[in-house]
C-alpha cells in the first residue's frame, strides 16, 4: 500500500516529496522534528494517534528555540496529521514524522534571514527495539550541555550524538546505549528515556540531567501513579545505581515500554522482566490502542478513507 506525505502545502505520494540538495537544514541540522505513533486496533478497525496534541506543541516550542516560523498552527498540523494517516489507510502500526525546517536553497550558518517550511509523512513501523528485553551498555558519548545544543529540543542536528551512542552500543554487542550527562549522571538512551525501579518506587533522571522530556516518559509516570500507586522520583542517578536497581526499562514513542535485563554485562534484578515493568507494559499497550476508557483523551481516532 503506498504512503503519502504533506509537503509544500499539499498531500502527495511519499516518493514525490523531495527537497533540493542545497536545502539549508540538510547542511546544518536546523530542523525540528517529532516522532508520533498511530497504533492500529484490530478489533475496532481503527488507528489511534497517541498524544498528538502534546507532540505538536513540543514541536512548536522547539521551533521557537531555532527561530523557525511554522506556516500552520498546532491545531492545523494536528488536523493535517489525521488526514494524512486516514489517507494512507494502513491497517497496522504507523509512525508519523512531522518536520519543520529551514528551507532556503542557499548556504551559510545562521537562523536569521531564512525561509522555513513544514512537512510530514507516515509509514508502517513495528517495534523499534524488537526484543522482549534488551541489553544496554553505558556509552562513552555524553549528552550535550544545555548551552551547547539544548537536549530538550528535538532538533535534527543534535541526533548526531544519539547516532554515535547507538552505533557504539551495537558495535559493542549491546542492543541500546545509556548516555550520561556532562556531569556523569545517568541521562537517557539513544532514543528513549530510562527508568529504574528501586524499593518499590520509580526513579528517572530529572530534566536538569540533559534529557529530552519525553511524552511517553510523562505518560508512564502518570500511569504508574494512577494505576499502580507507584510514585516516581525525578533526580540525578549515579552510574552505580544502574547495577543494583531491581528493575529497569526504557520509554519512548518508538520503543514504547521496553524492559532492560542487563546493563554493562550485569543482570538487572534476576535478569527477567520485573513485575512493575510488566504491569506498566500491559497498561500502556491498552492505553495507546484506545482500549483503556480512562485515557481516551490521549488518543486521537483515525478512520481510514
Amino acid at each position: 500500500m503506498p504512503s503519502y506525505a504533506y509537503f509544500q502545502k499539499n498531500f502527495m505520494p511519499l516518493e514525490e516529496a523531495k527537497v533540493g540538495v542545497m536545502t539549508h537544514f540538510l547542511h546544518y541540522g536546523t530542523g525540528i522534528f517529532e516522532g508520533i505513533r498511530a497504533n492500529w486496533n484490530a478489533k475496532k478497525k481503527q488507528a489511534f494517534i497517541f498524544r498528538l496534541q502534546e507532540h505538536i506543541e513540543r514541536l512548536a516550542n522547539g521551533c521557537k528555540v531555532l527561530n523557525i516560523k511554522l506556516p500552520l498552527t498546532v491545531d492545523q498540523i494536528c488536523q493535517k496529521a489525521v488526514e494524512l494517516i486516514a489517507m494512507c489507510g494502513f491497517e497496522e502500526d504507523v509512525y508519523l514524522r512531522p518536520l519543520a525546517y529551514t528551507s532556503s536553497a542557499n548556504l551559510g550558518v545562521r537562523l536569521h534571514n531564512i525561509d522555513h517550511d513544514f512537512l510530514m509523512f507516515a509509514f508502517p513501523w513495528g517495534p523499534y527495539l524488537d526484543k522482549d528485553k534488551v541489553h544496554c551498555g553505558v556509552s562513552s558519548w555524553h549528552r550535550p550541555e544545555d548551552n551547547v545544543n539544548p537536549p530538550q529540543v528535538k532538533s535534527t542536528g543534535i541526533y548526531i550524538n544519539n547516532a554515535l551512542a547507538k552505533t557504539e552500543a551495537i558495535n559493542n554487542g549491546y542492543d541500546e546505549a545509556i548516555c550520561l550527562s556532562p556531569a556523569g549522571h545517568v541521562s537517557e538512551g539513544s532514543g528513549e528515556n530510562i527508568f529504574l525501579v528501586a524499593k518499590g518506587k520509580l526513579l528517572t533522571p530529572a530534566p536538569y540531567n540533559n534529557i529530552l522530556i519525553g511524552i511517553t516518559r510523562n505518560s508512564v509516570m502518570e500511569l504508574a501513579k494512577n494505576e499502580l500507586g507507584v510514585e516516581t522520583v525525578e533526580r540525578s542517578i549515579s552510574r552505580a545505581e544502574l547495577y543494583f536497581a531491581d528493575e529497569c526499562f526504557l520509554t519512548g514513542t518508538a520503543a514504547h515500554v521496553t524492559p532492560v535485563s542487563e546493563i554493562d554485562h550485569r543482570k538487572v534484578g534476576n535478569g527477567e522482566i520485573g513485575p512493575i515493568t510488566a504491569k506498566l507494559q500491559e497498561i500502556y499497550a491498552k492505553v495507546i490502542r484506545g482500549d483503556h476508557p480512562k485515557y481516551m483523551q490521549w488518543c486521537t481516532p483515525v478512520t481510514k478513507k
